[in-house]
């Protein structure tokens, strides 16, 4: 049975996205972080303000109970701290400690390189149509 470009497109995309971050977590292994911590402390810096439990867990795409296991080794770590809500006792809100934001600042300068590197010899325009395409995928995935 002979692929689609559709199907074809997919598959690019699926290996694509795995080969991007596993060449990320490759240099990031000096660091000492798993993918997974690195990409909780990435998304919890992208807040602006501390999120709940549950809202860094939406962001990361990740169950309730893997972040919380997750969480608690970058505790352990001192990269995070939990903190009660007043308006709801089971709620936490999750915040970065003051040992974590240089750590961010090199997970962040080895992401842009890699980035950069990636994206040398694109077109703009050529990204702006990817982006276009991603875009109307992402819209049809949230109709179904």
């Amino acid at each position: 049975m002979p692929l689609t470009e559709e199907h074809r497109f997919g598959m690019q995309l699926a290996n694509l996205s795995r080969g991007w971050r596993a060449e990320l977590d490759r240099r990031l292994a000096d660091l000492g972080l798993s993918q997974a911590r690195w990409l909780v402390l990435l998304h919890l810096a992208r807040f602006s303000e501390p999120p709940t439990q549950r809202e860094l867990a939406k962001s990361v795409g990740v169950e309730g109970p893997t972040l919380a296991r997750l969480l608690d080794s970058l505790e352990n770590h001192g990269l995070v701290q939990r903190q009660a809500v007043l308006e709801d006792r089971r709620a936490k809100k999750i915040l970065l400690s003051d040992t974590a934001r240089p750590l961010i600042e090199k997970i962040e300068t080895i992401a842009t390189d890699l980035r950069h590197e990636l994206f040398a010899g694109l077109d703009e325009e050529d990204l702006r149509v990817c982006l276009r395409v991603h875009s109307t995928i992402l819209g049809n995935l949230e109709k179904s």
